[in-house]
């Protein structure tokens, strides 16, 4: 038996990926909805959704999709929507192509000229901060503008906080840069290609939900996990009411959570995830009525004075009339932690206004807590766990539902026997 704590979207991914492998294991979680951060609801007329937004239908989102029978309810976004940055007053196109680029208003002739000596210049040291490594590489105008806001947008945080081997080298090795980040693209054509962006008609919240209909009776609701407790070559997960043996535990919760019920096995461990940061941002939903097409925007570094850190046009991406989404504060602006609800939404349509000339309603107001992925995660870089524990989430492993599906993929294979792996996969197909 694997017990897994947490019934998140990681933990259900864990769940997920056990079956397939014909495991034993249950998924434990305190709430009576799974699906943790990721939450979606109709709100006068219109899905809202408090979490990602949407994801990208990379292969392995597609497989869960088509396994999960969810293909039907699938969203998927226009291919020729813009993102935008914001900067000195107007929304400017972020290019994706080389040719895009050179004709672009984003950065100035200065800028894109700096971007000719990326090559000549030094390959990415570990101990760097993302900043700096930026910076060197292709000047200061370039990474205030795009860089910041858009590497920086995916954890909350500035870049100047981060360390290079700490939450970009992984992603730079996979892109195939050893020295220069400009040449690996003019390799593959100039162009960047993402997967299209998605979600599905009743939100987000349909993916988590189509995974816990599929693992039935091996995920429990509202069962609370007080303790671990070691049990001669296995665990005991103490519940409010019960006792779960176990062989291996996966622990699926946040870092506080994971600190917690770490505390008593693993003292280090549980002191050094404990000390990981997380930036708060407040999530606003907007009801706006807007010429505005794209994805949405960002906002460049070099405006200090503005709080929002993006939009996300949830019209024009999945024909959910009207409605914006708004992000405030993140590690540039932590005081959006102690603003009350009444002072967020006020601040909302005020920078949104300013930065798209379009006055906004407010439909909600909530607060979200981001892994931050700066120089604090150096403590969990050689976490030493009992043998049989296990920690995934996306504290540990790269954000995004890939990641997830990622991180639990390869978990399960360390966990369950590739022999029925094959016998359970071939099954499900």
């Amino acid at each position: 038996m694997i017990a897994i704590v947490g019934g998140g979207i990681t933990g259900l991914c864990v769940g997920w990926a056990l079956q397939l492998r014909g495991a034993d294991f249950v998924v434990l979680e305190a709430s009576a909805e799974p699906g943790g951060v990721i939450r979606s609801a109709e709100v006068d007329g219109r899905v809202l959704d408090w979490g990602p937004q949407r994801t990208r239908l990379t292969g392995g989102i597609a497989g869960l999709v088509d396994a999960l029978g969810l293909r039907g309810r699938l969203l998927t976004a226009p291919t020729d929507l813009d993102l935008f940055v914001y900067r000195e007053g107007r929304l400017r196109a972020v290019p994706l192509s080389v040719a895009d680029f050179v004709g672009s208003d984003i950065v100035s002739w200065r800028a894109k000229l700096r971007l000719l000596l990326e090559p000549l210049t030094g390959a990415p040291d570990p101990g760097e901060r993302v900043a700096d490594f930026f910076r060197r590489k292709v000047g200061r105008e370039l990474y205030e503008v795009l860089i910041a806001p858009l590497y920086g947008g995916l954890y909350a945080s500035d870049p100047a906080d981060m360390e290079v081997g700490l939450s970009l080298l992984d992603t730079l090795r996979e892109l195939g840069v050893e020295r220069s980040v400009l040449l690996p693209l003019l390799r593959r054509g100039g162009r960047v290609r993402p997967p299209p962006a998605c979600t599905f008609e009743g939100g987000m919240q349909e993916l988590p939900a189509g995974i816990a209909r599929a693992l039935g009776e091996r995920l429990r609701l509202d069962v609370p996990v007080h303790a671990l407790r070691p049990a001669g070559a296995g665990w005991r997960v103490v519940c409010a009411d019960e006792v779960v043996d176990a062989e291996a535990v996966v622990v699926c919760t946040s870092a506080p959570a994971a600190r917690d019920l770490l505390t008593d096995v693993a003292p280090g461990s549980a002191a050094a995830i404990g000390s990981l940061r997380y930036n708060s941002l407040a999530v606003v939903h907007l009801d706006a009525e807007t010429d505005l097409r794209g994805m949405g925007f960002q906002v460049a570094f070099t405006e200090e004075a503005l709080t929002l850190r993006g939009v996300t046009f949830n019209d024009s991406l999945f024909g959910r009339r009207n409605l914006y989404t708004a992000y405030l504060g993140g590690a540039r602006h932590p005081e959006v932690s102690v603003m009350d609800d009444e002072g967020l939404a006020r601040l909302a349509v005020r920078e949104f206004a300013a930065c798209t000339g379009h006055s906004a309603g407010v439909l909600s107001v909530a607060r979200a807590g981001m892994p931050a992925w700066d120089v604090s995660w150096a403590a969990i870089r050689h976490l030493e766990l009992p043998a049989g524990v296990h920690v995934a989430g996306n504290w540990r492993s790269r954000p995004g539902l890939p990641g997830r599906l990622a991180e639990a993929e390869a978990l399960a294979r360390v966990l369950a026997p590739d022999a029925l792996y094959e016998a359970a996969g071939s099954r499900a197909r």
